[in-house]
């Protein structure tokens, strides 16, 4: 019989979540899934991506992730072993001025992460005129998560929303 690991029941914890917001509740719509067994390396990647309904040029992903030596710790038992998931969130969204729109983003991620790192990333056509840049925007969690975390999934996917929100009038602003 197979034992669903950490990594595969927060999967579905979060696509159970996010999914029941795009069809039950539609207040977001899924927009892209990866699930990705990576075979050099032996890890995992599961993105899930989406936007509000009625605001696809902003999106957030829910990124959640493990290595070889996690599921080796899990399914072992390893006693000295760190089993458990990295969570990363990742917002995207295309601006003009990337100085003042990267301070305001980064303003609004630490409202509702004040505890994680942010890291911005740009990027834009060379020569492209008028410059438009694509930035990203990725909030990275300093620990492993696991199914202690399970029940902070349907809060999490709030503050994401409630940041697509902001970022949406930032963008239209």
């Amino acid at each position: 019989m197979f034992d669903p690991t950490v990594f595969d029941n927060l999967k579905v914890g979060f696509e159970n979540t996010l999914y029941d917001l795009d069809n039950l509740d539609e207040l977001i719509l899924i927009t892209d899934r990866r699930d990705r067994l990576e075979m050099a390396s032996m890890s995992r990647e599961f993105v899930l991506q989406f936007s509000l309904r009625a605001h696809p040029e902003v999106t957030g992903e829910v990124v959640l992730s493990s290595s070889l030596e996690a599921i080796a710790a899990e399914i072992l038992e390893k006693p000295d072993g760190v089993p458990g998931c990295r969570l990363q969130l990742r917002f995207a969204m295309k601006i003009v001025q990337p100085d003042p729109d990267c301070e305001r983003i980064r303003t609004i991620l630490q409202q509702s992460w004040p505890q994680q790192s942010i890291i911005l990333k740009l990027q834009y056509v060379y020569e492209e005129e008028p410059r438009i840049y694509v930035v990203s925007a990725e909030v990275y969690f300093d620990r492993n998560v696991n199914e202690e975390q399970m029940g902070d999934i349907p809060e999490l996917a709030e503050h994401m929303i409630d940041a697509l929100t902001q970022l949406v009038a930032l963008h239209t602003s």
